[in-house]
């Protein structure tokens, strides 16, 4: 298990609480300079924290508090974790078959057994014929792939992947993703993931955590994220389209601008007359050609196809309100949809998700 609960104060603030267990993959999200790479780095013991603890199989890596300050901080040559750099970092002037020898120098084997470990990790990673090549040789995806071995030689006790599939393209980042997977249940350690892709951490995680201006937002499987985001800012920036705003009481839901008014399951964790965020996922949204019990009319502002798949653009006609839906192309042939046409739109209550309502300034959005 790797347990991090970190505090780091000004200039670079740093507050995370993360725990991932053997052959679990936990996914950081977040905006560029997040601080995504950062806990890493403070994971790998390439920079500290003011406050905190990191404890990987029942070891300390680091340990500090106001009473006695820093009391553990292991090396980054003490930590056992695998640390994978988004530009690969390999030795330009050293082969494959060399550049994943490197961390077995002092590991007490002779060179011949250093090799012979190597390259099983070579045969591991499908680039066996590869080993006497120089980096410059290398596909990104190959690179990448000498860059995992050399990352797993030592078999540390978690792997750190900082970007690692966002410089290659996408059938070699499929590949990536099998070996991935692969690696998972061999391995049986905790990995940590930094991508800004949310269809990756989707994916591939078990758990992601949302990360802005350093602060851990949320932590959820992605599932739950997706729908259940904890405020608006996590909403914001994990994607979701349908967000709004209104006012809760009661179990009835006001949509601001609108006359429109929802029946939602009170939970009695909002007080009465809070100016609440709230999503409604792709599920709770139903087209009709008609007015039916509780729709709302809106115009068909945009839509776009991909295949088989249309993305429409929608504008309320109470309240001016975008609603983004997709669908088949079938079901937009069915539904007759055509830009500058009516439609009506059903939103299910149940399936509306409130939740506090913080502007980006305001720190009670990292709690609430």
């Amino acid at each position: 298990m790797l347990k991090i609960k970190v505090s780091q104060t000004l200039p670079n603030p740093l507050q995370i609480n993360i725990e991932c267990a053997p052959g679990q993959l936990h996914a950081l999200v977040g905006p560029s300079g997040s601080g995504k790479t950062s806990v890493l780095r403070t994971i790998a013991g390439l920079s500290n924290a003011s406050l905190g603890k990191i404890e990987c199989d029942n070891q300390i890596w680091f340990e500090a508090n106001d009473l006695q300050g820093t009391a553990t901080s292991l090396s980054p040559a003490e930590r056992s974790c695998g640390f994978l750099f988004q530009q690969y970092a390999l030795f330009p002037h050293l082969t494959a078959l060399e550049n994943i020898c490197i961390p077995l120098q002092n590991s007490g084997h002779e060179l011949a057994m250093r090799q012979t470990i190597a390259t099983d990790w070579l045969n591991h990673m499908g680039i066996a014929e590869l080993a006497q090549r120089m980096p410059h040789q290398l596909s990104g995806g190959q690179q990448q792939r000498v860059a995992l071995a050399r990352a797993l030689v030592k078999k540390p006790n978690a792997l750190l992947l900082d970007e690692p599939f966002s410089a290659i393209d996408a059938p070699t980042r499929q590949s990536l993703y099998k070996i991935l997977a692969e690696l998972r249940k061999d391995l049986n350690i905790p990995i940590l993931l930094v991508t800004h892709d949310l269809r990756e951490a989707d994916l591939l995680a078990d758990h992601i955590t949302v990360i802005d201006q350093g602060i851990g937002l949320q932590t959820a499987a992605p599932q739950v994220l997706f729908q259940k985001p904890r405020n608006s800012r996590v909403a914001e920036l994990v994607g979701i389209n349908n967000m709004f705003e209104g006012v809760f009481k009661a179990g009835k839901l006001s949509w601001n601008n609108s006359s429109h008014v929802f029946e939602v399951l009170d939970k009695g964790k909002i007080p009465p007359d809070t100016p609440v965020a709230w999503v409604v996922p792709a599920d709770g949204l139903t087209l009709h050609h008609s007015q039916v019990a509780g729709s709302i009319q809106a115009m068909v502002q945009q839509i776009s196809t991909l295949g088989q798949i249309a993305v429409v653009q929608l504008l309320t006609n109470d309240g001016g309100h975008k609603i983004t839906w997709e669908a088949s192309a079938a079901e937009l042939k069915r539904l007759e949809l055509e830009v500058g046409k009516n439609t009506h739109v059903e939103i299910d209550g149940n399936k509306i998700h409130i939740m506090p309502l913080r502007p980006i300034n305001d720190p009670r959005r990292f709690t609430s």
